[in-house]
């Protein structure tokens, strides 16, 4: 559909002469600056359609016309009409500005932020709501005034708004009272023909029952508009709706293509998607087909020397902000398919449509089949391909008697055509193709050969890591051999003589001993209520329990300046009996001093840091609360674990300590620690059931023990302090 344009019509954003183009949900007509600016914000923001070039529906052309004519502009332009505005320093842009930035900085305010648009007056006590607009809505649509209808819209009124007490919405309405023109309105935002009022008659029953039956058969075209365009996108036909026929399903020509894989697995997919999603991705595609429409006429219409600019352009669809990123990322997407890619997508859409319209099971229907894409054969020459190619300059205007203009219109046209469909290859572009390759081989075989060379460098390292690591072991070996032989003679000394420091005859040689080990052999752990035989009457070396610590392990050796060894006034206490048992199982003998044991260990002034040993001295606070806390509850059972705590506590802080400290007060309150946790430990052996002799008094042992837990704590403080003083000095 066409129309001649009178001169005294004039672009609704800058005034320039002549407008082509018209921006059907804004009611205006503009220039074709302008309209880049339009295509730019999107189909959700403003939908052009060219006024010579695109096929119109008859009453939608009306529509817009009488917008036009009847000042629709000065709903976007509201604020502008008022004189003060000149003063405010906003203005209308002039034909002779840029597009960039002062035309579009202007459409995209009055458009995209309704910069110019009248608001109405809220109070607090009478706020108009989009509820209040639409019921004004449904009462306007009756009437044939369009500005006072697209006014309601453009603040907020919904166009599918269903009266509540009514029953109906405004499409209803309009259909009831045969006003076509507003049902287009209604229709461009986004009203449904298929929705049902409360009687369950939808706005085509209602034209039909009032006779009007071309408002009847628009309403069915409306109502399958977005397959037939999708439909007349690929053959340029639409379905026969008058006869029936809703659906038009073009099929590729060469349908080997479509039995691929691919093809089927993207089908399926679609045929999965919920109705909702298909709907989406629907609407979207449609969105894709306006814009390749749209960018062909924009194209073939505009003086590519002048106007064709990388800014006038739209290479994919706009973002939609009320959209998800997402999707918006899907939309853009689709500008990426070619020709036959795009339309088998479309034609996949068409299928699906339909059957889910019919509600009929997955099948592949073959009615209503249009050839759409010729069979390409080597005989086919290049200009029987371009007749091949859609055009979408088919319909004529008024003003198209220069055959010239006409000749290159359909050579820009056929140029674009040639862009976006799937051609034949020239020899040239083979020839350009086949030397990227050559290169791009080239360079493979480069990085393969440097890969060779970094694989072999590091296969060399990784042998020269080898050796080393191995001779790393041999050192270690030899270093680990030399300290046993030295410390051989001084931590198994025979118990016979204990000052002397000879070095023990040994049938294993070199071989490190194991601490679990005498010089004559592996002998066997026995607890300390048990007897030893007369070969083992020399002191050993007990295990460690399992639940000790690597420290208590390597700070309870003979080595240590504060061993765990009884003082004369403890063992005098607890008996000769238990005196003999005590000494089998201590690491060393009183006699073995700190003198005799490691001679060559020079007093150390270094202390460790006063943070460390208030940390130990927490842990030993806890485990002797622990303990004191079975004391008093009277669990007896619990006092062994909570000594074997206490003790390993002990070493632990024992171990932050030099063995020969320099300072007197710390070795005194070592060995007042040490000791006392080994005390604890023999006290609280006592309860232990089937000890031989008379029967423990357990309150006695408490005593001991609690006495024992007072001095491992007065120890520790007495630790902190003179750890806290000497750091600080």
């Amino acid at each position: 559909m066409s129309k001649r344009l009178r001169s005294s019509e004039v672009c609704a954003d800058c005034s320039g002469p002549d407008p082509s183009w018209a921006s059907v949900n804004r009611g205006t007509f503009i220039c074709d600056e302008c309209c880049s600016v339009h295509r730019s914000l999107g189909r959700h923001i403003s939908q052009v359609r060219h006024l010579k070039h695109t096929p119109w529906p008859p009453t939608l052309l009306q529509m817009v016309e009488t917008l036009y004519n009847n000042g629709a502009n000065s709903i976007w332009e509201h604020s502008l009409l008022d004189p003060t505005s000149i003063m405010s320093g906003r203005r209308k842009a002039n034909p002779q500005d840029k597009v960039h930035p002062n035309k579009a900085e202007f459409i995209r305010a009055k458009y995209q932020m309704l910069a110019f648009v009248h608001r109405l007056p809220c109070r607090d006590d009478d706020s108009v709501t989009a509820k209040d607009l639409s019921k004004q809505l449904h009462s306007s649509v009756r009437t044939g005034n369009l500005e006072t209808c697209l006014r309601l819209l453009s603040l907020g009124a919904q166009a599918n708004f269903f009266h509540p007490e009514k029953g109906n919405t405004p499409l209803h309405v309009a259909s009831k009272a045969g006003q076509i023109l507003q049902a287009e309105l209604l229709a461009v935002y986004g009203a449904d023909p298929g929705t049902q009022d409360s009687s369950g008659k939808t706005p085509v029953d209602y034209a039909r029952q009032g006779g009007h039956h071309e408002l009847a058969e628009r309403l069915v075209e409306i109502q399958y508009e977005l397959t037939d365009r999708l439909a007349f996108y690929l053959c340029g036909r639409k379905p026969d709706h008058k006869n029936g026929q809703h659906f038009i399903i073009p099929q590729m020509a060469d349908s080997s293509l479509d039995l691929s894989e691919l093809a089927k697995a993207a089908k399926k997919k679609l045929q999965s998607l919920s109705n909702h999603l298909f709907e989406e991705l629907a609407m979207d595609v449609y969105d894709e087909v306006d814009r390749r429409e749209t960018d062909a006429v924009w194209l073939a219409t505009q003086n590519h020397s002048t106007l064709v600019t990388e800014t006038t352009v739209v290479p994919f669809l706009p973002v939609n902000p009320e959209y998800s990123s997402t999707r918006n990322q899907g939309r853009q997407k689709l500008a990426r398919f070619n020709a036959h890619e795009f339309a088998t997508l479309v034609i996949d859409i068409l299928s699906d449509a339909k059957r889910r319209q019919q509600g009929s099971p997955l099948s592949s229907s073959k009615d209503n089949v249009e050839l759409i894409l010729k069979t390409i054969s080597n005989q086919h020459s290049v200009e029987s391909q371009d007749n091949d190619q859609p055009d979408y300059d088919s319909v004529a205007s008024d003003e198209d008697t220069d055959p010239e203009a006409t000749a290159s219109k359909a050579h820009r046209q056929k140029s674009l055509d040639s862009d976006l469909s799937d051609g034949p290859v020239t020899v040239q572009e083979f020839l350009e193709v086949k030397n990227a390759l050559v290169a791009s081989e080239a360079k493979i075989q480069q990085l393969m050969k440097v890969n060779n060379n970094l694989s072999d460098e590091l296969r060399i390292m990784q042998k020269k890591l080898q050796t080393l690591q191995s001779e790393n072991s041999n050192l270690r070996k030899q270093a680990t051999t030399n300290i046993y032989q030295v410390q051989t003679g001084s931590e198994y000394t025979d118990t016979s003589n204990h000052s002397s420091l000879k070095r023990r005859p040994s049938a294993r040689g070199s071989r490190p001993m194991s601490m679990y080990e005498t010089g004559s052999g592996q002998k066997p752990y026995l607890p300390m209520g048990e007897v030893n035989h007369p070969e083992e009457s020399r002191t050993r070396l007990q295990p460690f329990p399992a639940h000790a610590s690597r420290l208590e392990k390597q700070n309870s050796t003979p080595e240590s300046d504060y061993d765990n060894t009884p003082n004369d006034r403890d063992l005098d206490d607890m008996g000769s009996s238990r005196k003999g048992r005590q000494r089998s199982s201590v690491w060393q003998s009183d006699s073995s001093g700190p003198d005799t044991a490691e001679p060559h260990v020079a007093p150390s002034p270094i202390l460790p840091s006063t943070e460390d040993v208030i940390r130990k001295t927490e842990q030993i606070t806890k485990n002797i609360q622990e303990l004191l806390r079975a004391a008093q509850e009277n669990k007896h059972d619990s006092y062994i674990p909570c000594s074997e705590r206490i003790h390993v506590a002990v070493t632990e802080m024992a171990a932050l300590f030099p063995k020969k400290p320099k300072s007197d007060m710390v070795r005194t309150s070592l060995r007042l620690l040490t000791s006392s946790a080994y005390r604890l430990q023999s006290e609280c052996k006592k309860t232990l059931p089937g000890d031989p002799g008379p029967p423990t008094d357990i309150q006695l042992v408490t005593q001991q023990v609690i006495q024992c837990a007072y001095d491992i704590a007065k120890a520790a403080k007495q630790l902190v302090t003179i750890t806290t003083k000497e750091n600080n000095n």
